[in-house]
Protein backbone atom coordinates (compact mmCIF):
# COMPACT_ATOMS: atom_id res chain seq x y z
CA UNK A 1 0.00 0.00 0.00
CA UNK A 2 1.47 3.60 -1.08
CA UNK A 3 2.26 6.05 1.72
CA UNK A 4 0.24 9.03 1.48
CA UNK A 5 3.29 10.76 0.75
CA UNK A 6 3.72 8.63 -2.41
CA UNK A 7 0.35 9.30 -3.04
CA UNK A 8 0.17 12.93 -3.14
CA UNK A 9 2.68 13.26 -6.33
CA UNK A 10 0.50 10.17 -7.96
CA UNK A 11 -2.37 12.41 -7.73
CA UNK A 12 -0.55 15.49 -9.20
CA UNK A 13 0.21 13.92 -11.98
CA UNK A 14 -2.96 12.18 -12.60
CA UNK A 15 -4.57 16.01 -12.26
CA UNK A 16 -1.86 17.11 -14.93
CA UNK A 17 -2.74 14.38 -17.23
CA UNK A 18 -6.04 15.02 -17.23
CA UNK A 19 -5.87 18.62 -17.87
CA UNK A 20 -3.45 18.08 -20.72
CA UNK A 21 -5.87 15.90 -22.11
CA UNK A 22 -9.39 18.31 -21.75
CA UNK A 23 -8.01 20.56 -24.19
CA UNK A 24 -7.03 17.72 -27.04
CA UNK A 25 -10.53 16.48 -26.32
CA UNK A 26 -12.20 20.06 -26.87
CA UNK A 27 -10.47 20.22 -30.15
CA UNK A 28 -11.22 16.99 -31.34
CA UNK A 29 -14.54 17.99 -30.55
CA UNK A 30 -14.49 21.72 -32.06
CA UNK A 31 -12.55 19.61 -35.30
CA UNK A 32 -15.68 17.39 -35.59
CA UNK A 33 -17.70 20.15 -35.40
CA UNK A 34 -15.99 21.69 -38.55
CA UNK A 35 -15.92 19.01 -40.29
CA UNK A 36 -19.73 18.71 -39.79
CA UNK A 37 -20.60 22.30 -40.67
CA UNK A 38 -17.90 21.34 -44.07
CA UNK A 39 -19.93 18.61 -45.46
CA UNK A 40 -23.17 20.30 -44.78
CA UNK A 41 -25.25 21.26 -48.57
CA UNK A 42 -23.40 24.08 -49.21
CA UNK A 43 -26.48 24.68 -52.50
CA UNK A 44 -29.21 23.88 -50.22
CA UNK A 45 -31.94 27.09 -50.57
CA UNK A 46 -33.61 28.28 -47.94
CA UNK A 47 -36.87 30.97 -48.02
CA UNK A 48 -35.76 34.02 -45.61
CA UNK A 49 -38.45 35.05 -43.78
CA UNK A 50 -39.17 37.92 -41.08
CA UNK A 51 -37.90 40.10 -43.13
CA UNK A 52 -40.42 42.69 -41.18
CA UNK A 53 -41.96 41.64 -37.92
CA UNK A 54 -45.60 42.76 -39.08
CA UNK A 55 -47.67 43.30 -42.28
CA UNK A 56 -47.32 46.80 -41.66
CA UNK A 57 -44.40 49.25 -40.63
CA UNK A 58 -45.66 52.68 -40.15
CA UNK A 59 -47.80 54.01 -42.61
CA UNK A 60 -46.35 51.82 -45.27
CA UNK A 61 -47.72 48.08 -45.95
CA UNK A 62 -44.50 45.73 -45.48
CA UNK A 63 -43.78 42.31 -47.66
CA UNK A 64 -45.06 40.35 -44.79
CA UNK A 65 -48.23 38.27 -45.13
CA UNK A 66 -50.32 36.41 -42.47
CA UNK A 67 -49.89 33.29 -44.04
CA UNK A 68 -52.37 30.53 -45.72
CA UNK A 69 -55.33 30.38 -42.83
CA UNK A 70 -54.60 33.27 -40.20
CA UNK A 71 -56.17 36.26 -39.60
CA UNK A 72 -54.67 39.44 -38.46
CA UNK A 73 -56.44 41.96 -36.51
CA UNK A 74 -54.90 45.42 -36.08
CA UNK A 75 -55.75 48.32 -34.61
CA UNK A 76 -54.87 51.06 -35.57
CA UNK A 77 -54.84 54.70 -33.66
CA UNK A 78 -53.39 58.22 -34.36
CA UNK A 79 -53.75 61.29 -31.99
CA UNK A 80 -53.70 65.63 -32.58
CA UNK A 81 -50.41 66.82 -33.45
CA UNK A 82 -47.83 67.37 -30.62
CA UNK A 83 -47.56 71.07 -31.42
CA UNK A 84 -51.54 71.59 -30.81
CA UNK A 85 -50.40 72.52 -27.13
CA UNK A 86 -51.84 72.28 -23.39
CA UNK A 87 -55.70 72.91 -24.31
CA UNK A 88 -55.95 69.82 -26.63
CA UNK A 89 -53.83 68.07 -24.06
CA UNK A 90 -50.41 67.83 -26.72
CA UNK A 91 -52.76 66.13 -29.40
CA UNK A 92 -54.27 63.69 -27.23
CA UNK A 93 -57.41 64.97 -27.11
CA UNK A 94 -58.18 64.40 -30.81
CA UNK A 95 -57.64 60.83 -32.73
CA UNK A 96 -58.71 59.12 -35.45
CA UNK A 97 -58.99 54.80 -35.95
CA UNK A 98 -59.01 52.44 -38.24
CA UNK A 99 -59.69 49.22 -37.40
CA UNK A 100 -58.43 46.38 -40.26
CA UNK A 101 -59.03 42.74 -40.38
CA UNK A 102 -56.21 40.89 -42.96
CA UNK A 103 -56.73 37.04 -44.24
CA UNK A 104 -54.33 34.48 -45.72
CA UNK A 105 -56.19 32.86 -48.72
CA UNK A 106 -53.25 31.17 -49.22
CA UNK A 107 -49.37 31.30 -48.42
CA UNK A 108 -48.86 34.12 -50.70
CA UNK A 109 -52.26 35.51 -51.33
CA UNK A 110 -53.90 37.68 -48.38
CA UNK A 111 -56.93 39.77 -48.81
CA UNK A 112 -57.98 42.27 -46.13
CA UNK A 113 -60.59 45.11 -45.62
CA UNK A 114 -60.86 48.25 -43.54
CA UNK A 115 -62.86 51.46 -41.58
CA UNK A 116 -61.30 54.36 -40.87
CA UNK A 117 -62.99 57.18 -38.87
CA UNK A 118 -61.30 59.58 -41.41
CA UNK A 119 -63.47 60.45 -43.47
CA UNK A 120 -65.62 57.51 -42.77
CA UNK A 121 -63.52 55.67 -45.26
CA UNK A 122 -63.77 51.84 -45.78
CA UNK A 123 -60.95 49.84 -47.94
CA UNK A 124 -59.74 46.79 -49.41
CA UNK A 125 -57.06 45.36 -50.41
CA UNK A 126 -54.96 42.22 -52.43
CA UNK A 127 -51.36 41.41 -51.47
CA UNK A 128 -49.85 38.75 -53.49
CA UNK A 129 -46.33 37.64 -52.47
CA UNK A 130 -44.46 36.93 -55.98
CA UNK A 131 -41.24 36.60 -55.12
CA UNK A 132 -39.31 35.21 -51.85
CA UNK A 133 -35.62 36.31 -51.07
CA UNK A 134 -33.97 32.77 -50.83
CA UNK A 135 -30.31 31.84 -49.60
CA UNK A 136 -28.48 28.74 -51.51
CA UNK A 137 -28.19 27.42 -54.77
CA UNK A 138 -29.25 29.84 -57.22
CA UNK A 139 -30.08 32.43 -54.52
CA UNK A 140 -32.58 35.44 -55.09
CA UNK A 141 -31.81 38.87 -53.72
CA UNK A 142 -35.11 40.14 -52.78
CA UNK A 143 -38.84 39.72 -51.84
CA UNK A 144 -41.56 41.08 -53.96
CA UNK A 145 -45.05 41.91 -53.06
CA UNK A 146 -47.58 43.11 -55.16
CA UNK A 147 -49.95 45.11 -53.65
CA UNK A 148 -53.47 47.08 -54.62
CA UNK A 149 -56.00 48.94 -53.04
CA UNK A 150 -59.19 50.55 -53.36
CA UNK A 151 -61.03 52.90 -50.72
CA UNK A 152 -64.05 55.16 -50.67
CA UNK A 153 -65.40 57.85 -48.54
CA UNK A 154 -68.50 57.32 -47.28
CA UNK A 155 -68.97 60.96 -45.37
CA UNK A 156 -72.42 62.56 -46.01
CA UNK A 157 -73.66 64.03 -49.62
CA UNK A 158 -74.08 68.26 -49.22
CA UNK A 159 -75.85 68.23 -52.29
CA UNK A 160 -77.95 65.99 -54.71
CA UNK A 161 -75.98 66.79 -57.69
CA UNK A 162 -72.89 64.52 -55.13
CA UNK A 163 -74.42 61.65 -55.02
CA UNK A 164 -71.69 59.60 -57.43
CA UNK A 165 -70.02 57.21 -55.32
CA UNK A 166 -67.96 56.36 -58.09
CA UNK A 167 -66.34 59.98 -57.46
CA UNK A 168 -65.53 59.45 -54.12
CA UNK A 169 -63.27 56.09 -55.34
CA UNK A 170 -59.06 56.39 -54.76
CA UNK A 171 -57.08 53.15 -56.35
CA UNK A 172 -53.62 52.32 -55.00
CA UNK A 173 -50.87 50.12 -56.87
CA UNK A 174 -47.64 49.23 -55.04
CA UNK A 175 -44.60 47.16 -55.85
CA UNK A 176 -42.92 46.23 -52.58
CA UNK A 177 -40.02 45.31 -53.01
CA UNK A 178 -37.64 44.06 -49.55
CA UNK A 179 -34.00 42.37 -48.51
CA UNK A 180 -33.12 41.34 -45.27
CA UNK A 181 -29.64 41.80 -45.14
CA UNK A 182 -28.90 40.50 -41.66
CA UNK A 183 -31.15 39.22 -38.88
CA UNK A 184 -30.87 42.85 -37.65
CA UNK A 185 -31.26 45.13 -40.68
CA UNK A 186 -34.21 44.71 -43.21
CA UNK A 187 -34.88 47.33 -46.32
CA UNK A 188 -37.79 47.79 -48.46
CA UNK A 189 -38.64 49.83 -51.53
CA UNK A 190 -41.87 50.89 -52.56
CA UNK A 191 -42.83 52.46 -56.33
CA UNK A 192 -46.53 53.84 -55.98
CA UNK A 193 -49.13 55.03 -58.24
CA UNK A 194 -52.42 56.67 -56.58
CA UNK A 195 -55.65 57.15 -58.67
CA UNK A 196 -58.19 59.51 -57.56
CA UNK A 197 -61.55 59.26 -60.13
CA UNK A 198 -62.48 63.12 -58.65
CA UNK A 199 -60.10 66.28 -57.50
CA UNK A 200 -61.70 69.19 -56.82
CA UNK A 201 -59.73 71.47 -59.59
CA UNK A 202 -58.50 70.73 -63.15
CA UNK A 203 -54.73 71.53 -61.94
CA UNK A 204 -54.88 68.86 -59.48
CA UNK A 205 -53.40 65.19 -60.07
CA UNK A 206 -55.80 62.78 -60.92
CA UNK A 207 -52.68 60.25 -60.70
CA UNK A 208 -49.95 60.59 -58.14
CA UNK A 209 -46.77 58.79 -58.38
CA UNK A 210 -44.37 58.27 -55.37
CA UNK A 211 -41.20 56.43 -54.35
CA UNK A 212 -41.26 54.93 -50.96
CA UNK A 213 -38.64 53.75 -48.56
CA UNK A 214 -39.10 51.60 -45.20
CA UNK A 215 -36.23 50.16 -43.24
CA UNK A 216 -36.20 48.11 -39.86
CA UNK A 217 -33.48 47.66 -37.71
CA UNK A 218 -33.30 45.26 -34.71
CA UNK A 219 -31.74 46.95 -31.42
CA UNK A 220 -32.96 43.85 -28.86
CA UNK A 221 -34.16 40.27 -28.92
CA UNK A 222 -38.00 41.60 -29.18
CA UNK A 223 -37.57 45.35 -29.97
CA UNK A 224 -36.42 47.39 -33.30
CA UNK A 225 -36.70 50.92 -35.08
CA UNK A 226 -38.75 51.10 -37.99
CA UNK A 227 -38.87 54.14 -40.58
CA UNK A 228 -40.73 55.24 -43.82
CA UNK A 229 -40.57 57.98 -46.02
CA UNK A 230 -42.90 58.99 -49.50
CA UNK A 231 -41.07 60.99 -51.97
CA UNK A 232 -43.70 63.23 -54.28
CA UNK A 233 -42.44 62.66 -57.68
CA UNK A 234 -42.97 66.49 -59.14
CA UNK A 235 -46.20 68.02 -59.78
CA UNK A 236 -49.31 70.14 -58.18
CA UNK A 237 -49.45 67.74 -55.66
CA UNK A 238 -46.14 67.76 -54.71
CA UNK A 239 -46.15 71.52 -54.62
CA UNK A 240 -49.42 71.73 -52.44
CA UNK A 241 -48.79 69.02 -49.82
CA UNK A 242 -45.38 67.41 -47.75
CA UNK A 243 -43.28 64.02 -47.70
CA UNK A 244 -44.89 61.39 -45.12
CA UNK A 245 -42.12 60.59 -42.77
CA UNK A 246 -42.62 58.35 -39.94
CA UNK A 247 -40.66 56.68 -37.51
CA UNK A 248 -41.17 54.43 -34.78
CA UNK A 249 -40.58 51.07 -32.45
CA UNK A 250 -41.99 47.83 -32.64
CA UNK A 251 -42.17 45.68 -29.09
CA UNK A 252 -42.92 41.98 -29.51
CA UNK A 253 -44.95 40.84 -26.62
CA UNK A 254 -46.38 37.09 -26.70
CA UNK A 255 -49.01 36.84 -29.67
CA UNK A 256 -48.60 40.50 -30.20
CA UNK A 257 -46.83 42.95 -32.24
CA UNK A 258 -46.92 46.65 -30.44
CA UNK A 259 -45.80 49.48 -33.04
CA UNK A 260 -45.19 52.63 -31.50
CA UNK A 261 -44.56 55.73 -33.93
CA UNK A 262 -44.44 59.23 -35.01
CA UNK A 263 -45.48 60.57 -38.44
CA UNK A 264 -46.86 64.03 -39.69
CA UNK A 265 -49.51 62.10 -41.42
CA UNK A 266 -52.81 61.56 -39.92
CA UNK A 267 -54.57 59.40 -42.40
CA UNK A 268 -53.38 55.33 -42.13
CA UNK A 269 -54.18 54.12 -45.65
CA UNK A 270 -52.62 55.13 -48.98
CA UNK A 271 -55.21 57.08 -49.94
CA UNK A 272 -54.24 59.65 -46.81
CA UNK A 273 -50.87 59.57 -46.08
CA UNK A 274 -49.02 59.99 -49.91
CA UNK A 275 -51.13 62.06 -51.89
CA UNK A 276 -52.45 64.43 -48.39
CA UNK A 277 -50.31 64.77 -46.12
CA UNK A 278 -49.81 68.52 -44.89
CA UNK A 279 -47.71 68.26 -41.69
CA UNK A 280 -44.26 69.62 -41.40
CA UNK A 281 -42.21 66.97 -39.40
CA UNK A 282 -39.44 69.15 -38.52
CA UNK A 283 -41.73 71.81 -37.40
CA UNK A 284 -43.61 70.02 -34.88
CA UNK A 285 -46.79 68.64 -36.48
CA UNK A 286 -45.87 65.49 -35.64
CA UNK A 287 -48.66 62.92 -34.74
CA UNK A 288 -48.58 59.68 -32.12
CA UNK A 289 -49.90 56.59 -32.82
CA UNK A 290 -50.04 52.93 -32.23
CA UNK A 291 -50.85 49.79 -34.03
CA UNK A 292 -51.37 46.93 -32.29
CA UNK A 293 -51.93 43.54 -34.20
CA UNK A 294 -52.87 40.28 -33.65
CA UNK A 295 -53.25 36.88 -35.35
CA UNK A 296 -55.58 34.10 -35.23
CA UNK A 297 -55.13 30.72 -36.80
CA UNK A 298 -58.26 30.42 -38.37
CA UNK A 299 -57.80 27.09 -40.39
CA UNK A 300 -54.70 25.17 -38.99
CA UNK A 301 -52.26 23.62 -41.32
CA UNK A 302 -52.09 20.02 -41.95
Amino acid sequence: MKSPRHAVPFLFSLLVALLAFAPAAQAQDDLLGQLEKATADPGKREVVTATFKGTHIINSQSVETPGKGTMAFLIQHRFGTLNSGAYNFFGLDQAVLRLSFEYGLTSRLTAGVGRSSQEKTFDGFLKYRAIRQTTGARAVPVSVTLFASSAITTLKFNTPSERNMSSRMTYAYQALIARKFSPELSVQLMPTMIHRNFVATPSEQNDVYALGGALRQKITKRTVLTADYYYLLPGNTADNFRNALGLGVDIETGGHVFQLHVTNSLGMTEKFFVPETTGKFFDGDLYFGFTVARNFTIKPQI
